[in-house]
């Protein structure tokens, strides 16, 4: 290269890097009033935003590609940025500078670019997700297939992967685990031979729980994980004392017939997709005996309807998305199905998020060894980014209770708490006895 192309090259590359610090400099001034960030631009210069309170954070940018893939789309490229190592955590954690991003953006004016990238997607969101059955099984298979090791790492003793119900922000994970279980059992009215459907039984631990409420009757499990699936039959095999007959299938609840007495679905509809909700609700409806019941607990949006993060879509969960209310309630009306009750438990999911962050960060090297550092990363980034978008955004998680007559469930929430009450006795009751029966067992009684 000639001296005189070298100098043009050099002064239009420090143009490029100047004007682009310029605009980050503009838009994250905008968001970060509070707290105390630095952040350390590709070509090395140092900007600072806050007020200066609370621990410093520090991040930097590795080359100036990264720099501006930041800055024009950030909801798909931050995460991919900092699993290729082009975006740096200097000091604090990731967890700190998402959680930061978020709590600030709430007040901040975003850019017209990333505006129009925003209602885009939320417009576009209704063609994108229309699962069909063969598409179902892999996108389940993205996630939920993947080594079985990798979730005993973060995951409570009985796998419960969904959002535990804290009856206190102290709580254990593995009680608010409990906890949940023991909610969602009272909300369903379970009782001696009736028979239960879990829509999504991941790993089986809520379908053990819910067999130990119905003495003589019959629970089925189907999930499209064949990990989970092999697990569930594993953990079925280690429980011959129970008294109700359980099934776990490897089935689509698109091809299930027959009508049961309870239904549950916990984690699953946020795979359902948009486009198939009404087929959800009708079949749900078609299997459901007239005076069932049914509980849907499922992650919604608490404000207007919006689109999946582009980044948790491609790496995490493809096919997902986050329905508001305004999306779910028209549908249950017309499969003919009516709401008897809705909870929405704020900052649970939250909390169990930070169990879940905190043991996987203890345990990297093991998940590093199973699959690699890069992946480490990534699966950081949904546990952090999931964690403070439950804190900070508008996440939560709905609790609808179904049925098709008025008269089939109590008419005052009174009846949960006694039933919680009653299991909580008779699991410590099991605890006190627990030379007689063996870990596992405890966990999901």
């Amino acid at each position: 290269m000639r001296p005189t192309q070298n100098f043009i090259f050099r002064y239009a590359k420090g143009a490029a890097s100047a004007f682009s610090n310029w605009v980050l400099e503009s838009a994250l001034s905008r968001i970060v009033t509070r707290g105390c960030l630095s952040v350390t631009t590709s070509n090395g210069q140092k900007l600072s935003f806050g007020d200066g309170s609370g621990e410093r954070i520090h991040v930097s940018f590795a080359d100036l590609a990264a720099q501006w893939a930041f800055l024009i789309d950030a909801d798909l490229r931050l995460g991919e940025l900092y699993m290729d190592r082009r975006f740096l955590i200097e000091r604090g954690s990731l967890h700190d500078f998402l959680a930061m991003m978020l709590r600030e953006a709430q007040n901040a004016h975003h850019p017209l670019i990333a505006r129009l990238i925003d209602r885009a997607r939320t417009w576009l969101r209704i063609f994108r997700h229309r699962n069909l059955p063969a598409r179902s099984k892999a996108n389940v298979a993205h996630h939920y297939d993947l080594d079985g090791r990798l979730y005993e790492l973060f995951l409570d003793a009985d796998r419960q992967y969904s959002c535990a119900y804290f009856e206190s922000p102290d709580q254990s994970l593995d009680a608010a685990q409990h906890a949940k279980k023991r909610h969602l059992a009272a909300k369903l009215q379970l009782g001696p031979g009736k028979s239960v459907l879990d829509i999504g039984c991941g790993w089986g631990g809520l379908a053990l729980h819910m067999a130990r409420h119905v003495q003589g009757g019959h629970v089925l499990g189907i999930t499209l994980s064949e990990e989970q699936h092999g697990y569930a039959q594993k953990r079925l095999a280690e429980h011959e004392r129970m008294k109700a007959d359980i099934q776990f299938a490897l089935q689509d609840y698109r091809s299930l017939s027959g009508r049961f007495d309870r239904i549950v679905s916990v984690g699953m509809f946020e795979h359902v997709g948009l486009a198939s909700y009404r087929a959800f609700f009708e079949k749900c409806a078609d299997l459901l005996e007239d005076d069932g019941i049914m509980v849907l607990h499922t992650i919604g949006c608490s404000a207007t309807p919006g689109f999946t993060t582009p980044w948790l879509d491609k790496y995490i969960f493809p096919g997902g998305y986050i329905p508001a209310l305004s999306e779910i309630l028209p549908e249950i009306e017309n499969a003919g199905l009516a709401v008897a009750d809705i909870e929405v438990l704020r900052l649970h999911y939250a909390w169990t998020l930070a169990h879940w962050r905190k043991r996987f960060l203890a345990r990297w090297q093991e998940a590093a060894a199973l699959y690699d550092e890069r992946f480490c990363r990534m699966w950081e980034f949904y546990l952090a980014s999931a964690e403070a978008a439950f804190r900070y955004e508008d996440l939560v998680v709905f609790q609808i209770q179904l049925s098709k007559r008025n008269d089939v469930i109590p008419v005052t929430r009174d009846y949960i708490c006694q039933h919680e009450t009653a299991a909580a006795q008779s699991s410590k009751a099991d605890l006190e006895g627990a030379a007689e029966h063996d870990t596992d067992d405890i966990l999901i009684g």
